[in-house]
C-alpha cells in the first residue's frame, strides 16, 4: 500500500467510562489523535494510563462513551455490527501479544485468514514478497505448535499485513518474546513502516520498542500529556520517569 498524505485514524474528545456511578472508572477522559500515513506511532504511559483502551477505541474493537473517531474517511462510532466489521476486514490489521493463532491451521493458513473469510485470495507476488519479508519461507506448513514464538509472531504479522489494511495495530508485540527475538520483531514491524509504507499504531511498555517509532504519545490517567518525536530509548525512559513523578 503506499503511504497517503495525511492522518488515516483520527480521534476527537474521546471518553471511556466503565461502570456507573461511585464505582465508575474513566480509563479516557478526553483524547485527540490523528494517526500519520505511513508512520509508526508509539504509545506509552504507567499501568492503567489507558493506553490498551485507546488502541481498541481506535482499532473499533471497543466504543467510547463520547467522542469519535473516524478510519480512512469513514466515521465508526455510529457504525453497525455489520458495517463495523467489514471496516476493520478492510482497513484493520491487527497484532497480539500473544499471536492469537488458529492452531489447527498452518503457517500460511494463518496468514491468509483474514483473506479466507472474506471469500478472497492474496495477490501472488505481494504475498511472495511478504512472506520472504518477514522470513518464513520454510515454515508455511508447520502449526503454531510447531513454531517458536518469535516465528508463531511473524505470521501474526504477516496476518496483518496480507490485506494491506489502512493501518496496523501493535498491542506489545515484543510483550511476549526475549530480547533477541523482540528486536527482530521490532526491526519487522520499521520494515513494514519503512519500505511498505504501513501504518502503525503499537502499544509498549518497552522503552528500546518506542524507540522504534516516529512518534511517542504519553498517556497518564486518561490523557496524552507528552509526545516526542524521534526520541531515544534514554529519552522516553527520562520521559516516563517525568510522568511518574507528576
Amino acid at each position: 500500500m503506499e503511504a497517503m498524505n495525511g492522518a488515516v485514524v483520527v480521534a476527537r474528545d474521546v471518553t471511556r467510562r466503565y461502570g456507573e456511578g461511585d464505582t465508575a472508572v474513566d480509563a479516557l477522559r478526553g483524547v485527540s489523535v490523528d494517526v500519520q500515513a505511513g508512520q509508526l506511532t508509539a504509545v506509552m504511559g504507567p499501568s492503567g494510563s489507558g493506553k490498551s483502551t485507546l488502541m481498541h477505541i481506535l482499532a473499533g474493537l471497543d466504543t467510547p462513551t463520547s467522542g469519535s473517531v473516524t478510519i480512512a474517511g469513514t466515521e465508526i462510532t455510529t457504525l453497525g455490527d455489520t458495517d463495523l466489521t467489514k471496516l476493520r476486514r478492510e482497513h484493520i490489521g491487527f497484532v497480539f501479544q500473544f499471536f492469537n493463532l488458529l492452531p489447527m491451521l498452518n503457517a500460511g493458513e494463518n496468514v491468509t485468514l483474514p483473506l479466507s473469510i472474506a471469500g478472497e485470495k492474496p495477490d501472488p507476488d505481494w504475498y511472495d514478497d511478504l512472506i520472504a519479508s518477514v522470513g518464513l519461507g520454510d515454515r508455511l506448513s508447520h502449526r503454531p505448535s510447531e513454531l517458536s514464538g518469535g516465528q508463531q509472531q511473524r505470521v501474526a504479522i504477516a496476518r496483518a499485513l496480507v490485506s494491506r489494511p489502512t493501518v496496523v495495530f501493535a498491542d506489545e508485540p515484543t510483550g511476549n518474546l526475549d530480547s533477541k527475538t523482540g528486536g527482530e520483531i521490532l526491526e519487522l514491524l520499521r520494515h513494514s513502516v519503512r519500505d511498505l509504507g504501513q501504518t502503525v499504531v503499537m502499544v509498549t511498555h518497552e522503552a528500546r520498542a518506542a524507540a522504534i517509532a516516529d512518534r511517542v504519545l504519553f498517556l497518564a490517567d486518561g490523557l496524552i500529556v507528552r509526545e516526542t518525536h524521534g526520541a531515544t530509548a534514554h529519552e522516553i525512559v527520562e520521559e516516563m520517569e517525568a510522568i511518574g513523578a507528576e
